[in-house]
């Protein structure tokens, strides 16, 4: 159910005052526009604007009879651009930040006409972009599932994403141990020891967990060019969605967090959720139970399912 690119050029000036051309790249899935609910999907760090389909990164959850059927929905999905799935790169990418990204992303429902949504779903960086989405324009969606992620990040993220720009920067097969270090943060130790338990691959000569990784770091070099990673890291580092206007945010909101994540932690999400509550009566709190940490979020769908089946 691959739907084709779509572009919508833009002239961007960045927060940083640099002006940009932007092909703003896009799919639709389901429902023809404006014939149904538009739910908007803001993609995760690896992924990008195929959600659903055969090849579609989140098709367990978005299809034909999925939770959000697109017999019933209008799904739209911009690519973060620099991302590189629609070959758009960017050379300066510390030009950019997540309130850039939220801004584009407004831009373009603006040029397709839309003015309201029925949902913004996101997954770690792309919920922050809705979180800076929804400050910008509190009126947008009428619920907003922030999903394994937080308004912003925390110390310890941007610590580990300093690690990562570190190791991007280096020349010695900077995108594969990028990777590597971030899967160890994407899963937790209980996931990967019950995973692996000390066996060793004796044709290849190492513990089976470090085939894992190294496999991992070159599967992502194949598919993911520096350029986008580096930005794309960038991003998850700089999220900062403005604190003071997250109450004024209209829409029915229900966080999900995941109990063992080391990125987004859920006692931060919990913490932000009974601040908010405070200040609104429409703001749910749910959690995923798993080993997986991060990465549950692209996992535990017998769960996610479940919660999101509830809420739409």
């Amino acid at each position: 159910m691959k739907t084709e690119l779509n572009y919508i050029n833009l002239s961007y000036q960045t927060n940083s005052k640099k002006e940009y051309n932007i092909p703003l790249s896009y799919q639709l899935f389901g429902k023809d526009l404006f014939s149904a609910p538009i739910i908007l999907v803001n993609h995760a760090l690896t992924g990008n604007s195929d959600v659903s389909g055969e090849k579609g990164w989140w098709k367990k959850l978005i299809g034909e009879n999925q939770v959000i059927d697109t017999n019933k929905y209008t799904v739209l999905c911009f690519n973060i651009p620099g991302n590189g799935y629609d070959n758009f790169l960017i050379d300066e990418y510390e030009d950019f930040t997540p309130s850039d990204i939220a801004n584009i992303f407004l831009k373009g429902l603006e040029k397709l006409n839309i003015k309201n949504l029925y949902a913004i779903i996101g997954g770690s960086l792309g919920g922050g972009i809705g979180w800076e989405m929804l400050t910008k324009n509190p009126n947008l969606a009428e619920i907003f599932i922030p999903i394994a992620c937080d308004y912003k990040t925390h110390d310890w993220l941007h610590a580990q994403c300093l690690v990562q720009k570190f190791l991007l920067n280096g020349n010695d097969k900077p995108l594969q141990k990028a990777r590597i270090h971030a899967m160890l943060c994407y899963r937790t130790p209980q996931s990967l020891n019950d995973r692996f338990q000390n066996k060793y691959n004796q044709e290849k000569q190492l513990l089976e967990s470090e085939d894992w990784l190294v496999y991992h770091g070159n599967s992502l070099n194949e598919r993911f060019s520096l350029k986008s990673y580096k930005l794309m890291n960038h991003l998850l580092m700089n999220i900062n969605a403005e604190e003071i206007q997250l109450e004024k945010i209209q829409a029915r909101m229900h966080m999900i967090s995941v109990d063992t994540d080391l990125f987004f932690p859920a006692s931060e999400i919990r913490m932000c959720f009974e601040k908010l509550k405070e200040k609104k009566e429409n703001i749910f709190y749910h959690e995923i139970k798993s080993i997986h940490g991060h990465d549950a979020f692209l996992m535990e769908y017998e769960q996610l399912n479940k919660i999101i089946k509830n809420i739409l």
